[in-house]
């Protein structure tokens, strides 16, 4: 991550409620070093920007240590019923565009269908019951990938990111549906992930993102950050595991999910990306 340099104040939610709490942060933050008080401000961001997805988590993680097995609703269906309403609750306080969700709902049901294949693969499963299911697959899970684009989409706007050397939507659409595809015909046919992970790399390569953090603007290689936020995907993933929600076959007894999940995550995050490209045009940095 380098070049530093004074730019346009980063974007913001919209809203007046927030502002008193930025202006409290900053004042909180105004006797720092420069560098020391942009980092905070960068955790925090990232912190905000993940919202959804850390709500999820910590949905997991609290109804796995309290819910019991007779109570009158399922903890998959009550998984469910939390995220639309975490989903409702972002739109109605516009933390989310209509756009956003329009695309991040594309999003939840490409990600669905893929669960309902894996699971009828073997590639893992959902061992509770739960009513609000598909094939065996309970639909909160489709609110776990949401949480990827809303992170994604949320992180663009907040951070107002800037793409430099970005690459035709022509190849970055081509590149997204052969990973999916591959998802799928893996199963059948040779796995095609090492060169699709050097796909990603040729026609990613020269692309930066430069992102505000409050009034300094930072740049980062885009294949970085992916491989960064694959990271924490899969530490996530390890928390799910070990919650029980999900399981895979070799998990008789819990261990840390297999690294190679990582590079799952890695692919997967380039469909999320460039799904939300087609809402979120990627801009030039000024």
């Amino acid at each position: 991550m380098d070049q530093r340099y004074r730019g346009r104040p980063a974007a913001h939610e919209t809203g007046p409620y927030l502002e008193p709490l930025r202006r409290l942060i900053r004042g909180a933050l105004a006797p720092l070093p420069w560098w020391l008080s942009e980092f905070i401000l960068f955790g925090l961001k990232q912190a905000w920007a993940c919202l959804f997805a850390a709500i999820m988590l910590a949905l997991l993680l609290i109804t796995k240590a309290v819910w019991q097995e007779g109570w009158p609703v399922h903890r998959y269906d009550f998984l469910f019923l939390a995220a639309l309403t975490i989903q409702i609750l972002f739109l109605r306080f516009k933390m989310e565009s209509w756009d956003e969700a329009r695309v991040i709902l594309v999003y939840h049901v490409t990600g669905t269908v893929m669960e309902i294949f894996k699971v009828h693969m073997g590639s893992w499963a959902y061992p509770e019951t739960s009513f609000i299911q598909i094939g065996g697959v309970p639909l909160f899970s489709g609110f776990m990938y949401a949480a990827i684009g809303s992170f994604m989409a949320r992180t663009i706007r907040i951070f107002d990111m800037r793409f430099s050397h970005y690459p035709p939507m022509w190849q970055t659409g081509l590149l997204a549906i052969a990973i999916y595809v591959n998802f799928f015909s893996h199963h059948f046919l040779p796995d095609i992930r090492y060169l699709l992970f050097a796909a990603t790399v040729i026609v990613f390569r020269r692309v930066n993102i430069h992102f505000t953090t409050d009034s300094t603007t930072l740049r980062m290689p885009l294949v970085f950050a992916a491989f960064l936020s694959s990271a924490f995907l899969w530490l996530a993933e390890n928390i799910g595991t070990l919650t029980g929600t999900w399981i895979y076959p070799t998990q008789e007894t819990w261990h840390v999910v297999s690294f190679g999940k990582l590079g799952s995550w890695y692919l997967l995050l380039y469909v999320s990306f460039v799904l939300v490209t087609l809402v979120l045009k990627p801009r030039p940095p000024e």
